[in-house]
C-alpha cells in the first residue's frame, strides 16, 4: 500500500494515498473554518482551537484519518459562518499533533497538502462538513522555473532585510526549495499581506498565473516595507527628541518636587484649560495665551507671579460674550415698577420707552444692537432714586450694581491702575461687571454730582469715555490693557444738584426730575411701602399695629420736614420700636393704633412747628421761596431801618448775587420813592439792616430779588406783607421780574406750609403744569414782570 511519510522532529506520521486520492472527486469531508488565517500545501502552522464547533471536529477526526478541509472565513468577527461567509478555495490538511490545555481548548499542529475547491459547506453533527475536490498544479517549463525560483528568493531576502519578523529559520526554508510553486506559497505565507489577496494565490492552479501574483504581492511587500523603515527611523529620531526632552522634564519634576512646586503644571494645565473654555475675545485670548507663556517662566515666590496670576483670572471671569436676557414684556415691567414705587410717571414711562425701542429692533433683527440709555436721575435725597434704579433691573430682568461715586478723587477709581505697580487693581466699572457676571446689567452711578478731583486725576473726565455711547464699546481700563464693550449696560446716574456736574458729562445724560413728595403722596407711600417694610423688620404684624391716615399726616407735617421719606420712615421704625416694647413687657395688650394722639404719646414733643403767624406780626418781614439740594423751602426775609446815614447792612450769610439783588432793590426804591409813598431823602435819615435767618447755612441766587424789595419797602412804609403769600423772582433795576427756576420744588414748599397765595414772575406761567391738580386747586397765583404789582399783591392795604 502507497504511503507518504511526514516527519517532523517530535511526531512521524504515515498517509495513506488512497485518503488523499479518494479527494481528485467532490467527495465528504470536516471543514476548520479558520479566523485571520491562511494554510498553503507544504506549509505547517499551530492554531488554537476554542469554538465549540471546532473542538468537536477535532474529536471527530482524531477517531479517522486525521484529514481536515481548511478554509478561511471572509470576515472574523462571525461566529458561525455559512457557506457565504467563507471562501471557495482551501487547503487539504492533516492533523500532526494535538494538544490539550487548562482551559478545556485545545492547540494543534496542521500541515497542507493539496489545493481544494469547497463544492458545498454545511453544519452537522455539532460542526462543519462540505465537497471538497482537489485541484492537480499545472507544471511550468524548467528553464524558466530556476530564474523564476532566483528571482523570487532574491527579492525574500530584500524583504527580509527591511522587516523584523521574518527569521534566519525563514530564509533557510526559502533557500532550500527548488519547486517555483511551493516556493511561491512558502514566501506568501511568510509575508504579512491581507488575506483576501493571500486568498488569490491559493486558489491559482496555474503555477506561472500563481507566480505573477506572488511577485506583484512581493513589490508591493518590498515598497511598504521601505515606508515602514523610513518611518520607523523617523519615529526612532523624534522618540530620542521625545525621550531627552521626556529625561529633562523627569528631572525637571523631580526638582521641583524638591522645592514644593510639583502642583505648578497641573495648575497651569487647569488655567490653559479655563482660558480656553471662557470663549474670549480673540484679541483677548491672544493675550491671555501671552500672559500664560510668561506665567510658565516666572517662579512662583516671584511677586509677579501672582500678578499675572491675578490678572489672567480676571481675564477668565469677566463675562465677555455673557448677556442675560431682557424681560420684553412691558405690561410685567410696569407691574413690577408700579409695585415697587408710587408716582414718578415720568420715570416709568421712560424705561417703558426704552423697552418698547428694544422690542421693535430686536423684533426686525435679533441681532441688533440697542445702546442703553445713560440717565441721570435729579432730586433731593429720599425721594427714592437709588431704589428706582433697583426696580429699573428687576422690571428688565437684568442684574442690578451701584456704586457710591461722593468724595472720589482718584481717576484711577474709574480706571483702574496699570499693572506695573504692586497690589494694582481694575477700576470700579470692571470690578462691577465682574461681580455681576452679566455685560448688561443695570449700572448706578450713585452721587455724580459730588466727584472730586486733585494731583491723582480727574474722576469725571474718566467718566466721559464710560458714558459716552459713540465710545465706551472700546471701554479701556488700565489694568485690564483690552477694551471691554460697555454698550449694553444700561448706566443711571444720580445726583441731588444739577450744577456742580460737569458740562461734557451733562452732554452726555438724559436728566429725570425727581421732586419732592406732596403730603399726600407720602401718606400713600407710607400705607403701601414704608409700614409694611418696618413691621416686617420689627417682628410685628397688622393684628398688633395699624396706622390711621390722620396720624401718618401727623407724623409729616409736625414731625419731619424733608422732600422725600427717609425721615418720615425713621418716626415710624421708631414708633413701631415703642409699640414692640409694649407688647413684650405686657402680656395682654390690644391692637395698637396710631391716631395722632397716639402719636404724640410715643413720639413725644412735636418738632416742627408753622413759624408764619408768629413771624409776620410786623411790618420788614417777608416770605421767600428757595430751591435747595433736599428740595423747596420756605425762606423769611427781615427787613429793619434805625437811623443812619443810608447804609444798607447784609448778614445771615448771604452769596454775592444774593448782596447783588438786595443791592439792586434799594437802588430801585431809591429811583421810585415817590411811587411807593417813601420819603425821598430816607437814604439820609435811615439805615437798612437786612437779614436772613438760619445764619449758619450759606444763601446765594438771584431768585430773592423780590423778597428782599418787599421787605425793604413794608419796613420803609411801616405797612406789614400779608402772612398768607409768598414769593419768588429776580428783579432788575427798572423792577422787571426775570424767570426763575425750581417752580414746582418752591411751589410744593408753599402749600407744605400752609400758605395759599404765591407771587412768580409771569414767564415761569408754563411751569405750574408740572404741579399736581390737587396742590393747585388749594393756591392762588399772582403771575407779573413789575414788581409795583408785586408791592400791590403782597403789602397790606
Amino acid at each position: 500500500m502507497s504511503r507518504i511519510n511526514l516527519k517532523r522532529e517530535d511526531f512521524d506520521i504515515e498517509i495513506n494515498l488512497k485518503d488523499i486520492q479518494k479527494y481528485s472527486k467532490p467527495n465528504s469531508i470536516p471543514i476548520l473554518p479558520l479566523r485571520n488565517t491562511i494554510l498553503f500545501p507544504n506549509h505547517s502552522i499551530p492554531l488554537y482551537i476554542g469554538r465549540k464547533h471546532s473542538l468537536a471536529l477535532l474529536n471527530e477526526i482524531i477517531k479517522g484519518n486525521k484529514l481536515v478541509a481548511v478554509v478561511s472565513q471572509k470576515d472574523a468577527s462571525i461566529e458561525n459562518p455559512t457557506f457565504n461567509d467563507v471562501y471557495r478555495y482551501g487547503t487539504l490538511a492533516i492533523l500532526l499533533k494535538t494538544v490539550k490545555m487548562p482551559d478545556k481548548f485545545s492547540s494543534i499542529f496542521i500541515q497542507g497538502v493539496k489545493r481544494i475547491k469547497i463544492h458545498s459547506f454545511s453544519k452537522t453533527n455539532s460542526f462543519y462538513t462540505g465537497k471538497i475536490e482537489i485541484i492537480e498544479e499545472e507544471k511550468m517549463n524548467d528553464i524558466k522555473s530556476i530564474a523564476i525560483t532566483d528571482n523570487l528568493k532574491n527579492s525574500f531576502k530584500k524583504i527580509s532585510l527591511l522587516s523584523n519578523y521574518i527569521t534566519t529559520d525563514h530564509l533557510d526554508v526559502v533557500n532550500s526549495i527548488k519547486n517555483p510553486g511551493q516556493l511561491i506559497d512558502i514566501i506568501t505565507s511568510i509575508i504579512k499581506a491581507p488575506i483576501y489577496k493571500k486568498q488569490n494565490i491559493l486558489k491559482a492552479a496555474n503555477v506561472e498565473k500563481r507566480i505573477a501574483l506572488g511577485i506583484a504581492l512581493l513589490n508591493e511587500s518590498l515598497q511598504q516595507s521601505d515606508i515602514d523603515k523610513k518611518i520607523k527611523s523617523d519615529v526612532y529620531d523624534a522618540m530620542n527628541e521625545n525621550q531627552r526632552k521626556h529625561l529633562l522634564r523627569q528631572k525637571l519634576v523631580a526638582i521641583k518636587k524638591e522645592l514644593g512646586e510639583e502642583d505648578d503644571d497641573i495648575e497651569l494645565e487647569e488655567l490653559n484649560k479655563k482660558v480656553v473654555k471662557a470663549k474670549l475675545p480673540e484679541e483677548v485670548f491672544e493675550v491671555a495665551q501671552k500672559e500664560l507663556k510668561r506665567l510658565k517662566r516666572v517662579p512662583k515666590i516671584s511677586p509677579e507671579y501672582n500678578i499675572i496670576r491675578t490678572y489672567v483670572d480676571l481675564l477668565i471671569d469677566l463675562p465677555w460674550s455673557k448677556t442675560k436676557k431682557d424681560n420684553l414684556n412691558i405690561f410685567s415691567a410696569e407691574k413690577i415698577l408700579n409695585k415697587d414705587h408710587y408716582g414718578l410717571d415720568k420715570i416709568k414711562l421712560r424705561i417703558l420707552e426704552y423697552l418698547s425701542v428694544r422690542k421693535l429692533k430686536l423684533r426686525k433683527d435679533p441681532n441688533a444692537a440697542v445702546k442703553g440709555p445713560i440717565l441721570c436721575f435729579i432730586g433731593p435725597p429720599g425721594v427714592g432714586k437709588t431704589s428706582v434704579g433697583r426696580s429699573i433691573a428687576r422690571a428688565m430682568g437684568r442684574e442690578f450694581y451701584r456704586i457710591s461715586l461722593g468724595g472720589i478723587r482718584d481717576e484711577a477709581e474709574i480706571r483702574g491702575h496699570r499693572r506695573t505697580y504692586i497690589g494694582s487693581l481694575p477700576g470700579r466699572i470692571i470690578k462691577g461687571i465682574k461681580k455681576v457676571g452679566y455685560n448688561n446689567p443695570v449700572f448706578m452711578l450713585d452721587e455724580i454730582d459730588k466727584l472730586g478731583n486733585d494731583f491723582r486725576g480727574d474722576p469725571a473726565s474718566a467718566l466721559l469715555e464710560v458714558l459716552d455711547p459713540e465710545q465706551n464699546y472700546s471701554f479701556s481700563d488700565n489694568y485690564l490693557e483690552v477694551p471691554f464693550n460697555l454698550q449694553n449696560v444700561m448706566f443711571i446716574a444720580t445726583a441731588n444738584w444739577y450744577d456742580p456736574i460737569p458740562s461734557p458729562l451733562k452732554d452726555r445724560m438724559e436728566f429725570l426730575n425727581f421732586p419732592g413728595y406732596l403730603i399726600d403722596e407720602k401718606i400713600q407711600i407710607a400705607q403701601k411701602f414704608l409700614i409694611k417694610k418696618q413691621l416686617k423688620e420689627h417682628g410685628l404684624s397688622k393684628s398688633d399695629i395699624s396706622f390711621t391716615k390722620k396720624g401718618i399726616e401727623l407724623i409729616i407735617e409736625k414731625y419731619t420736614r424733608e422732600s422725600g421719606v427717609r425721615s418720615l420712615e425713621r418716626e415710624i421704625a421708631d414708633i413701631c420700636r415703642k409699640v414692640a416694647r409694649i407688647i413684650v413687657e405686657k402680656k395682654k395688650v390690644k391692637k395698637q393704633k396710631i391716631t395722632p394722639e397716639k402719636v404724640q404719646e410715643l413720639l413725644g414733643v412735636q418738632k416742627y412747628y408753622s413759624e408764619v403767624a408768629e413771624r409776620m406780626v410786623r411790618p420788614g418781614i417777608a416770605i421767600g421761596l428757595a430751591w435747595t439740594i433736599v428740595g423747596g423751602d420756605i425762606l423769611f426775609i427781615e427787613a429793619s431801618k434805625m437811623p443812619g446815614k443810608g447804609e444798607l447792612i447784609l448778614t445771615g450769610q448771604l452769596g454775592e448775587i444774593m448782596k447783588e439783588s438786595a443791592q439792586a432793590a434799594m437802588t430801585f426804591i431809591r429811583a421810585n420813592s415817590d411811587k411807593l409813598n417813601i420819603e425821598k431823602d430816607f437814604n439820609k435819615k435811615y439805615d437798612l439792616h437786612v437779614h436772613v435767618p438760619a445764619g449758619a447755612i450759606p444763601k446765594d441766587g438771584p431768585s430773592a430779588g423780590i423778597t428782599l424789595l418787599t421787605a425793604m419797602v413794608s419796613v420803609l412804609t411801616d405797612k406789614k406783607v400779608k402772612n398768607n403769600i409768598a414769593m419768588t423772582g429776580e428783579i432788575t433795576l427798572r423792577g422787571m421780574i426775570l424767570p426763575v427756576g425750581g417752580i414746582r420744588e418752591k411751589v410744593i414748599a408753599a402749600h407744605r406750609a400752609g400758605l395759599n397765595e404765591i407771587i412768580l414772575p409771569k414767564k415761569n406761567n408754563k411751569d405750574i403744569e408740572e404741579i399736581p391738580k390737587e396742590v393747585l386747586k388749594k393756591l392762588k397765583f399772582h403771575f407779573t414782570d413789575n414788581m409795583l404789582d408785586v408791592l400791590k399783591y403782597a403789602i397790606e392795604k
